[in-house]
């Protein structure tokens, strides 16, 4: 049988969002000017009750633009949403997409083609983390989180020079059948459903695969105060997410608690033997060190000021994600607590 090329498929591109009133207009522009011929394309904008405005501005698009559709998610997290969309979806594929970001024209069609054409289930492409606005603090929480030594060996983050088969991707594309073999996302899951449902694809023996020259434009988090939430949340709920699969999916989510639990360790192992000590603070400079190696550079690329705020992006970065797993262990693996419930949640993603 002969299969019909990316631009003949019915693509749908499912949408979660809650309050993004000031990215979500730049998001649908972006879809809407997409490469993929516009009769073939339907997005469903699934949105979590926002009560900024949000609401109204979709249903401006949908009323200006056929194609795109509001709908309701009672539930108000990201995974209940995707399940909305797929539901309701017509399409023969499926891209999930976010709210937070602007796609190139070509990048629907390039990760179709690469659906239909490779052997993956999955296939996504990499971020380019932008700051959220000018100043020196956005740009430094932008940079934290596309550095290696920010985030680790996370190649959809970091860039990757050839397509790889890898263990999650961020935004991935679907055939819609996939959903009747393996299941629909966790709603369990405020954060990380991508990385559960990946794993469940690879053990049903299906492949996920980064395609690097495939990029999107990923708006970061414009204060301290926001990336730490942000990063405590996707901290908290890695242990849950490493019992649903019954295992650490990958050793760079151990690192930052590892870290926090060093400090902790050695500042409290001081009370009962004072030599100690000296082991923290070894840590605490090695650690130091690298932060300013990393800041160095930046200084010269971007200025003093987004150097020296880098250089407390970073330990944000490690200490909310490295406490919020700690955290995560007691629901993770001992049971039902508060970061189950949607309202703690505020952020979208």
């Amino acid at each position: 049988m002969t299969v019909a090329p990316a631009t003949l498929r019915r693509v749908t591109v499912i949408v979660p969002c809650r309050n993004e009133v000031h990215h979500i207009a730049a998001c649908l522009d972006s879809i809407l000017a997409s490469a993929h011929p516009a009769e073939q394309l339907e997005v469903l904008v699934v949105d979590g009750m926002s009560d900024d405005g949000t609401r109204q501005l979709i249903a401006q698009y949908a009323t200006n633009y056929p194609c795109i559709r509001l709908l309701d998610n009672p539930g108000r997290v990201v995974p209940t949403a995707l399940n909305i969309g797929i539901r309701a979806a017509t399409g023969d594929v499926i891209v999930r997409m976010d709210g937070h970001v602007v796609y190139p024209p070509e990048y629907i069609p390039r990760l179709v083609g690469a659906l239909l054409e490779g052997g993956a289930d999955n296939v996504g492409g990499c971020l380019i983390t932008l700051p959220a606005d000018a100043t020196p603090v956005a740009q430094a929480i932008a940079i934290a989180m596309s550095h290696p030594f920010g985030v680790g060996n996370a190649h959809f983050r970091i860039g990757a020079k050839e397509a790889r088969y890898v263990d999650t991707v961020p935004f991935g594309c679907f055939r819609r059948e996939l959903f009747k073999r393996v299941g629909f996302f966790d709603e369990e899951l405020v954060r990380n459903q991508d990385d559960e449902f990946s794993h469940r694809i690879i053990r049903h023996g299906g492949k996920v695969r980064l395609i690097p020259d495939v990029v999107c434009y990923y708006y970061a988090r414009g204060s301290l105060r926001q990336a730490a939430r942000m990063f405590y949340q996707y901290g908290a709920f890695k242990p849950l997410v490493a019992r649903k699969v019954g295992r650490i999916m990958t050793v760079r989510q151990l690192v930052p608690a590892m870290f926090v639990l060093a400090l902790l360790g050695t500042a409290l192992g001081t009370l009962l033997w004072p030599p100690l000590a000296l082991l923290g603070a070894g840590i605490a400079a090695a650690y130091a060190f690298c932060v300013g190696a990393c800041a160095f550079p930046v200084a010269r690329s971007h200025g003093l000021r987004c150097a020296l705020a880098l250089m407390i992006a970073l330990p944000v970065v490690h200490l909310s994600y490295g406490l919020g797993f700690l955290r995560g262990l007691r629901d993770g693996l001992f049971g039902r607590g508060r970061w189950r419930d949607p309202a703690t949640v505020p952020l979208s993603r």
